[in-house]
């Protein structure tokens, strides 16, 4: 019992920096607008529009933070933003994009919206949109 405890907390050790470095990069929305300034210096934005409360949002972040932790090239190339639904819902970094409800996943470059899951959790599909924002960042 005791080698399986060992072994687990080993292997939590190893991959929790990972994940930890992957949600501290994630920008919190305020109202500084994060979002508009990265897209007015020409950059692709990833917003995440989530609740501390959801169970969906808790999935999809625990997804994106794994995608991230396996390619550098997204964080490298993509602004990570969460808006807070709580505290956001009613905003127009909500209502402009009819955004509607928490769980949403979003892509901007622009003024264009590339992509949205709403409610998706599927590996697959949060990995093509992360693609879609990574190739839009990285072609001209």
């Amino acid at each position: 019992m005791q080698r399986r405890t060992f072994l687990t907390a080993s292997l939590l050790a190893a991959v929790a920096p990972a994940l930890a470095f992957a949600s501290d990069s994630m920008i919190q929305f305020d109202d500084s607008d994060p979002i508009q300034t990265a897209l007015a210096e020409g950059k692709t934005v990833f917003v995440d529009y989530s609740a501390t409360w959801c169970g969906t949002c808790a999935r999809q972040a625990r997804v994106i933070d794994a995608l991230r932790s396996q390619n550098p090239d997204y964080d490298a190339n993509i602004v990570f933003v969460n808006v807070d639904w709580d505290d956001y819902k009613s905003a127009p970094v909500t209502t402009s994009r009819n955004i509607p409800r928490r769980s949403t996943l979003l892509v901007l470059k622009g003024d264009a919206e590339l992509g949205r899951i709403v409610a998706g959790t599927a590996e697959a599909e949060i990995k093509a949109l992360m693609d879609t924002a990574l190739k839009a960042a990285t072609t001209s």
